[in-house]
C-alpha cells in the first residue's frame, strides 16, 4: 500500500467495528445476486432457488467465484479497518501531550510543534535569508518534538539564545530556537508530541516565538512548511517572507 497519512482523532475500537461491519456488508451485498429468474409462465423464482435453473457445473463455478471474491474482499476490508484503528491509536498517542495537530505518515507519527500564530516564513527576509519559520505565542508555551528522535543539542546557541536540536531516524534534524527553557538533555530519546522545550524570547528575537528549522540528511536547511505538509501537518502561512 502506498504511503499515506491520516489526520484523525476518534476512539478506534468502536470506529473500527463500524468501518469493518459497513465494508463487509457492502462487499457481500455487491457480490450477491439480487435479480430473480422467471419460470415459464412468468412466475418468479426466489434467489435461494436459483440453482434449480442452472446446471451443476455452472452452479459450482458460480459458487466458487462468489466465495473467493467474498473472502478476498472481506480480508481487504479487515486489513483496512485494522490500519485505520492502528493509525487512530498512533494519532491519539501523539496528541496526548497537548500538541495541536497530529498525523501518521508512512507509519510514523508527526505533530505540529506548538500552538502559535505563523508570523514569518522560509526565505528572503530583511535583506538576508530566514532559514526557518516563526510561530508566535506567549513565553512558556509548550514546544513538542515534531516526530520521534534523539536530542543532539540542548542549551546555548549563537543567535538563538537557547535551542534544542533533534535527530530523527530518517536523518532529518529539527531545530527549535529562541526557547525560554529546555526540558530535555542530549542523548535523550523523544517521541512525536513529547514536550521538549518552552517558547521564549532569547537571542536575536523581536518577540516570543518558536523558530523552527528542518535540515535534510545532507545538512541543507529546507522549508518546514512543505516538509510538514508532505507528512500531513499543515502550518498556516506562506512559504516565504516579505
Amino acid at each position: 500500500m502506498a504511503a499515506a497519512h491520516s489526520m484523525i482523532d476518534w476512539e478506534p475500537d468502536g470506529e473500527y467495528r463500524g468501518v469493518a461491519k459497513t465494508a463487509a456488508g457492502a462487499l457481500i451485498q455487491g457480490s450477491s445476486p439480487s435479480d430473480t429468474h422467471r419460470r415459464p409462465g412468468g412466475t418468479s423464482v426466489p434467489d435461494d432457488a436459483k440453482h434449480f435453473t442452472r446446471s451443476a457445473p455452472d452452479l459450482a463455478a458460480l459458487d466458487h467465484n462468489i466465495d473467493v471474491a467474498d473472502v478476498e474482499s472481506l480480508t481487504k476490508a479487515v486489513k483496512v479497518g485494522e490500519e485505520l484503528a492502528s493509525n487512530a491509536l498512533r494519532v491519539k498517542s501523539a496528541l496526548a501531550g497537548g500538541a495541536p495537530a497530529a498525523s501518521v505518515f508512512d507509519g510514523v507519527q508527526f505533530v505540529k510543534p506548538c500552538v502559535g500564530t505563523f508570523t514569518s516564513g522560509f526565505g528572503s527576509r530583511w535583506g538576508t535569508v530566514h532559514h526557518g519559520i516563526d510561530l508566535a505565542n506567549k513565553i512558556g508555551t509548550p514546544i513538542y518534538a515534531v516526530t520521534d528522535g534523539v536530542v543532539i543539542d540542548s542549551g546555548p546557541a549563537s543567535g538563538f539564545g537557547l535551542w534544542v536540536r533533534v535527530l530523527h531516524p530518517s536523518g532529518y534534524i529539527s531545530v527549535y530556537g529562541h526557547i525560554n527553557r529546555s526540558v530535555v538533555r542530549v542523548g535523550q530519546h523523544v517521541a512525536a508530541g513529547e514536550k521538549i522545550a518552552e517558547m521564549g524570547n532569547r537571542g536575536e528575537s523581536t518577540g516570543p516565538h518558536l523558530h523552527l528549522e528542518i535540515w535534510d540528511p545532507g545538512g541543507k536547511k529546507i522549508n518546514p512548511v512543505g516538509w510538514l505538509a508532505t507528512r500531513g501537518i499543515r502550518v498556516t502561512g506562506s512559504s516565504s517572507s516579505d
